[in-house]
């Protein structure tokens, strides 16, 4: 008897924090589509040949919590993600998806872990047979001090839930035994919160989803790399018209994303951009620009140097759509925890690096190609486990 005859066919619950945001309506018109035209996004999933036995690909919930009080198909229009005609095929299923509207307060994040928990049971209660993930898509946030506690009692007496309601999310999640993901540039992964998942025994897979310009960034930077061309500087300019593009205006809210899209590059490459100069020749920008909407575009200026140091560069442009890139991956990551936690991994899965522009777990892989070959020895693992 294998592993996978212990298994049963059973629904997967993606329980969304940002649930009406445009990765979390584009994730859910996703769900809708794949019980009625899986053509149009099971070839977009890296899992879509994966794990079909036990979590069918038309066996997918969604719910959640998100502020605002508009209908979740209403915000799938107002964030101009999908054409008209796809929206009102999927909108009267989206306007049934139950999204909780969580209470404002000011209050530590303690009081809210348990409020979450309670949501949480009643969530489960509708869905007793599904497999819950907990998928963190909540804009980027201003990470309070102390980032290094390693006691949950501090987190809960010192974060206010107002600044960083990530962690409570997080905390509720894991206290409730369900796996998370962290697609958010926000460090919930804190000691603390690690060590909790690791005795409870729950997997995690984060931070920040490499869905675009640094995705092909680590591609090219690994090919300039392995071709001996030393990376001289590399400028990247982003402009996007999303609530995303918005909210990262505010300073303090992107410094943990241009962190990730900054460091990743020099890990890649062995060395720091710019050390011929003394300072970071790697710079990143992010721009609003309303006309933009959720199509961002990217702008790179990569300068190199091949033999007796002779300048070349390249130009690129990326015209392309972030929650549209996002939200498979967002699907691909919810049904590789729940295999993972019903399989008893736990703690970080740094296997799953190649998602992320920050993985995190112990010796992460951040190379391209040390991603894939990752990705795909766990992919064995799992698949001969299953089988």
């Amino acid at each position: 008897m294998t592993i996978s005859d212990h298994f049963q066919p059973r629904e997967l619950l993606i329980l969304v924090a940002g649930a009406k945001g445009a990765i979390g309506s584009s994730l859910a018109a996703a769900v809708e589509a794949l019980r009625t035209d899986p053509a149009s996004v099971r070839p977009g999933l890296t899992t879509g040949e994966l794990f079909t036995d036990i979590l069918p690909l038309d066996a997918i919930r969604v719910a959640g919590w998100d502020p605002c009080d508009a209908p979740l198909n209403q915000c799938l229009l107002q964030h101009r993600i999908l054409p008209e005609a796809v929206e009102r095929r999927y909108g009267e299923a989206l306007a049934k998806v139950p999204i909780l509207c969580p209470e404002k307060t000011a209050e530590k994040i303690g009081g809210q872990v348990e409020k979450i928990l309670g949501d949480i049971e009643g969530f489960q209660a509708r869905w007793p047979e599904s497999l819950p993930v907990m998928v963190n898509l909540l804009p980027a946030a201003a990470v309070p001090a102390p980032a290094e506690t390693f006691n949950l009692g501090r987190l809960y007496a010192d974060i206010r839930w107002e600044v960083f309601p990530d962690l409570a999310y997080a905390i509720a999640a894991i206290r409730a035994g369900i796996p998370l993901v962290n697609f958010t540039p926000n460090r919930v992964e804190l000691p603390a919160v690690l060590d909790l998942a690791k005795e409870v025994g729950v997997p995690t897979a984060g931070r920040d989803g490499k869905t675009g310009q640094t995705y092909f960034k680590i591609v090219l930077a690994e090919a300039l790399r392995v071709r001996g061309l030393y990376v001289d500087g590399w400028y990247s300019l982003n402009i996007l018209g999303n609530e995303d593009g918005r909210n990262l205006m505010d300073p303090d809210r992107a410094r943990g994303k241009l962190a990730n899209k900054t460091d990743i590059l020099d890990r890649v490459l062995g060395y720091p951009v710019g050390e011929r100069y003394g300072r970071p020749t790697h710079q990143v920008r992010i721009e609003y620009y309303p006309p933009r909407g959720d199509a961002k575009e990217a702008w790179d200026v990569v300068d190199f140097l091949g033999i007796f140091d002779m300048p070349m560069s390249i130009r690129l442009n990326l015209q392309g759509r972030d929650s549209i890139l996002a939200a498979p991956m967002v699907l691909d990551l919810a049904r590789w925890l729940a295999v993972l936690g019903s399989l008893g991994r736990k703690g970080p899965v740094p296997e799953l690096g190649f998602f992320f522009k920050h993985p995190v777990g112990d010796n992460p892989p951040e190379r391209f190609s040390d991603q894939l070959a990752a990705l795909e020895r766990l992919k064995a693992e799992v698949t001969a486990r299953l089988s």
